[in-house]
């Protein structure tokens, strides 16, 4: 059996003081992430591991955005949802900036609702079935060259650019494997 990430008794816990994030911050810009499990410990602070993982990956790393989300954002996380549902790593992934957290919290709190109550939400759906049903008979197929595109909202009409000014790419291409792939590469 594993042993525990941290002695539970002799541990912080709820909120994180301004002197705390300072010694996470020190040490990782002069040591790395490393090791979450003995960071803790080196970097003198009494949190465990997974405490100091989270801290850092949705509150203090320098390349997190500060400010509220745009509307290409907002688009993207829609068109996006559609596609691969709540797998918000991966919707995140394509937001520079922008945790898991923070994107699944935004969508539940603003989107969706917007959605729901909006004319939105019949393009929305209609988009997401598109989708399904694309992928469903391009996988029936077994064609080793499938690809899944998520169409806009402009009616199917492709944007002049695959780049937003904000840097966000929007290149929705999915790719799904066939079996005939698969078995040549298992030779």
């Amino acid at each position: 059996m594993r042993k525990p990430c941290c002695d539970k008794q002799h541990t912080n816990k709820g909120a994180w003081s301004k002197q705390e994030d300072q010694k996470l911050i020190d040490y990782i810009q002069k040591h790395g992430e490393g090791c979450w499990r003995s960071l803790p410990q080196a970097a003198g602070l009494l949190r465990c591991g997974k405490s100091c993982r989270l801290r850092w990956r949705n509150y203090l790393r320098p390349d997190l955005k500060r400010d509220g989300f745009g509307e290409d954002e907002e688009d993207l996380i829609i068109r996006l949802h559609a596609l691969l549902g709540n797998r918000w790593s991966l919707i995140a992934g394509r937001l520079p900036g922008r945790t898991d957290n923070e994107v699944k919290n935004y969508w539940n709190s603003h989107i969706r609702k917007k959605l729901e109550s909006s004319h939105r939400n019949i393009g929305f759906t209609r988009l997401r079935a598109e989708i399904s049903s694309a992928a469903r008979s391009k996988s029936q197929a077994n064609d080793p060259e499938t690809f899944v595109a998520v169409s806009d909202s402009n009616g199917g009409k492709p944007e002049p650019s695959n780049k937003s000014s904000s840097g966000i790419n929007l290149d929705l291409t999915l790719s799904i494997p066939s079996k005939k792939l698969e078995s040549s590469d298992e030779n």
